[in-house]
């Protein structure tokens, strides 16, 4: 069943999709709100997106990302951003998560600084998961939401006691298939980003709680100041000032690493920090080198934050934040409670603090979790070391960033277990996600797409690893990373599976394995794996 607004002669807006009382959350006036801004913004999204291609093929070619020569003038300028709210000056904890109404009460009521409501990678983009999500924002800002299942009763603190909301709508290259603009989809972004202001921008103004967002996935300068100019557009829509709305950006791609200033320098009037973006970060790396014989990762449990190409981005945005005037946010613990082994608990928890030590020693305002259990420990690390607000007078003179130093590669092996838990992490995330779900526990850690597309692109270019002329790569035992090695893992999964209860997306596990299968033996990378996954969801 589909709505159609007609917008002008010729043209309108089709809601390709109906649910129950959606009426009341996409007015008309609401529709074409977001059809002016698709009317006014998609063309420069789409050459935007262009240019990411050109980008890519140039890397696939054999060029190598860098600093800018032509935007050296900003990097060496002397400017700042502007001054960061109150609501924001304090964000040494921060909780992330998807948007259904018992995640966003329990988040806000978490005793995190502030909550990162996901529409992005911690969400399959169902349309009722997006409606879903944007009704429990809207209902939590007015302090209404409430929710009930099995016996229990979930409400929310007083506003006070609340951790502070920030947004993040759905990155540039993603589209919403069930609304058409003029027989176009309209842009994630627009649609996530728009249909939250439209709503509740004023009410949040008034509080002097934003609104605020966290922006994903960028690539350049030129994509942040679209973001500029598309929030600027709504502000002025809406009756805001100019600067109302605030941003905070995640650094997780690697062109993003050498743009950071430029970055900063386009949204300087609303941009309040950028974030670590660690494991998408990861992802892009593997992206962006999937040619590049020499820039092999080893397994994911082998790179981490102390590998020096990782340390080296974190100190960069550290120096870059705090030389502006901006909060430089850590990275996503993903680490959840394993209950039932107090031992592994433990070991885990240590792990956990032995990051966000990292973290605040080197000088990050804050950092992330996947899990309210893990707040009480972050903060008690963060409290130790940083006694005041944030800590943007370490300036971290002593910190020199090659490209080199931005781009060398981390060693290490692939182990069996990483590989098959690679292949595992893969499925078991898709079959979730076309299901429905997109933030999965695994072993003890709290999956979303970022991760497992870390998982999928290793998988990828170790079993390409041949195609750049080298020896095909070999386990730490001797074996060969090879399709017969992937077919092994894949065959013997849906018995394991089958075993296990409760299995999120069990119903779809084949679908899964047959994607994963189709996507490793593409003679191309694929650019995102929720790309063609979002075509089998609705």
């Amino acid at each position: 069943m589909s709505a159609v607004l007609q917008a002008r002669p010729g043209q309108g807006v089709v809601i390709t999709h109906h649910l129950p009382g959606q009426e009341r959350l996409l007015p008309a006036a609401a529709l074409e709100f977001l059809a002016d801004l698709h009317r006014r913004f998609e063309g420069e999204r789409q050459a935007r997106l262009s240019a990411r291609r050109a980008r890519q093929q140039a890397f696939d070619a054999g060029a190598l990302p860098d600093f800018r020569a032509d935007t050296a003038h900003i990097r060496q300028g002397d400017w700042t951003v502007a001054p960061t709210p109150a609501a924001l000056l304090d964000r040494r904890v921060e909780i992330t998560g998807p948007v259904d109404p018992k995640m966003v009460i329990n988040a806000l009521n978490s005793g995190a600084n502030c909550y990162m409501a996901d529409f992005e990678d911690s969400t399959a983009p169902t349309w009722s998961n997006l409606l879903t999500g944007q009704q429990a924002l809207r209902t939590a800002i007015a302090g209404a939401l409430v929710f009930e299942a099995g016996g229990k009763r979930y409400e929310l603190r007083p506003e006070r006691e609340q951790a502070v909301l920030l947004v993040r709508p759905r990155g540039w290259h993603l589209d919403e298939k069930h609304v058409l603009v003029d027989g176009a989809r309209i842009a994630a972004a627009l649609f996530d980003a728009g249909l939250f202001c439209y709503h509740n921008a004023h009410v949040l103004a008034g509080k002097a709680r934003g609104p605020y967002f966290y922006l994903p996935k960028l690539q350049s300068m030129e994509e942040a100041a679209l973001w500029e100019q598309v929030l600027a557009a709504i502000e002025a829509a809406l009756g805001l000032p100019h600067g109302q709305i605030k941003v905070t950006v995640l650094i997780e791609t690697l062109p993003a690493a050498f743009e950071m200033d430029e970055i900063l320098h386009a949204l300087k009037d609303r941009i309040v920090g950028l974030n670590c973006g660690r494991w998408d970060y990861i992802f892009s790396y593997i992206k962006t080198f999937r040619r590049h014989s020499d820039k092999v990762l080893p397994e994911r449990g082998q790179v981490t934050m102390a590998q020096p190409f990782l340390r080296a981005y974190s100190e960069l945005l550290i120096q870059t934040c705090h030389r502006r005037g901006a909060h430089a946010m850590g990275g996503m613990a993903a680490q959840i409670p394993i209950s039932g082994d107090a031992d592994a608990n433990t070991a885990a928890l240590a792990r956990v603090r032995a990051d966000k030590l990292r973290e605040v020693t080197a000088g990050h305002d804050g950092t992330w979790v996947a899990h309210p259990a893990l707040i009480p420990l972050a903060r008690e690390v963060f409290d130790a070391r940083m006694p005041g607000p944030h800590q943007r007078q370490v300036a971290r003179a002593d910190v020199s960033v090659s490209r080199d130093d931005l781009i060398t590669p981390s060693r290490g092996t692939i182990s069996r277990q990483g590989f098959e838990n690679n292949v595992e992490v893969c499925v078991r995330y898709l079959a979730a996600w076309l299901a429905g779900n997109g933030c999965v526990p695994i072993h003890h850690l709290m999956e979303d797409a970022a991760t497992a597309e870390i998982a999928r692109t290793q998988l990828w270019q170790w079993l390409h690893f041949a195609d750049g002329g080298s020896e095909p790569l070999s386990l730490d035992d001797g074996t060969p990373v090879d399709f017969v090695l992937l077919e092994r893992a894949l065959i013997g999964l849906p018995a394991r599976l089958a075993a296990q209860p409760n299995l999120p997306g069990a119903g779809h596990v084949s679908e899964a394995i047959g994607m994963l299968d189709r996507l490793t033996h593409a003679e191309a990378l694929a650019e995102f794996l929720t790309l063609p996954a979002y075509e089998r969801i609705d």
